[in-house]
């Protein structure tokens, strides 16, 4: 038998979903590198003209939509690998992988009012005659709005997807205890994000917050990862006891 010590647990099991997370951070980060963002979010004509000029549009929100559902995979994959006993740490995971999975559902919106919704209203703003153009600007801010509400609660969720199984995992025995504590921090990060788009839109206020959130998760799951690829270290075998012997060690 292994032990259930990080230092010597085999972490065989953790590998994939380390490395769906992994995968799910880098694509979710590279698509975001493509997004249009030389002009202020909240300043609408100036943005609205970018976001209509971008012939990308479409593969780089779909591009996010796969590594968030890389990343969600991942975590699904590692609630069962983390090996927790029936009781509190258990329902924490579960509670959390619920979470995950609304989280990846409100993403799933969120890309189709941004991804299609969005670029649809901004193109048909941007293409309208003069006199139309007031009437077409509306309709995309109220597309944007959209936006808002479902970004802010798909935060929420994650974030409190990601405080639940850090602290499952942190209470666990097959990773270090830092890296669920780095993965509650991040959620906590994220949920600040949600309260911030919710009441101000991507205002200035909201950078903090997602650079913090960033960098946390790249952290941990790079923590993750690096602790999945260790190799199990043998237990010593067992020599008599020194009650049968009558001797000490």
């Amino acid at each position: 038998m292994t032990s259930n010590h990080p230092g010597s647990a085999d972490h065989s099991a953790i590998r994939p979903a380390a490395g769906l997370v992994l995968a799910g951070v880098v694509l979710s980060v590279a698509a975001g590198l493509l997004h249009p963002d030389q002009q202020p979010a909240n300043d609408h004509p100036a943005v609205f003209a970018e976001y209509a000029a971008s012939t990308d549009w479409t593969a780089v929100h779909l591009g996010q939509f796969v590594g968030m559902a890389v990343f969600i995979a991942g975590l699904a994959a590692l609630y069962p690998a983390l090996g927790l006993r029936p009781g509190g740490l258990r329902w924490l995971g579960r509670f959390g992988l619920v979470a995950a999975g609304a989280a990846l559902a409100l993403y799933g919106v969120l890309q189709a009012v941004d991804g299609v919704a969005l670029k649809q209203a901004v193109d048909a703003w941007a293409a309208a005659p003069a006199a139309q153009k007031p009437l077409r600007f509306t309709a995309a801010e109220t597309v944007r709005w959209l936006e808002w509400g479902v970004r802010s609660y798909q935060s929420f969720l994650l974030g409190l997807a990601l405080v639940l199984l850090g602290a499952a995992a942190a209470g666990g025995r097959r990773i270090p205890p830092g890296v669920g504590l780095l993965m509650g921090l991040s959620g906590v990060a994220w949920q600040a994000q949600g309260w911030i788009i919710g009441a101000q839109g991507f205002a200035p206020a909201n950078q903090l917050p997602t650079l913090a959130g960033l960098v946390l998760t790249i952290g941990w799951s790079l923590w993750l990862l690096g602790a999945a690829l260790q190799r199990p270290r043998p237990l010593r075998p067992r020599g008599p006891s020194a009650g049968s012997s009558g001797k000490g060690p």
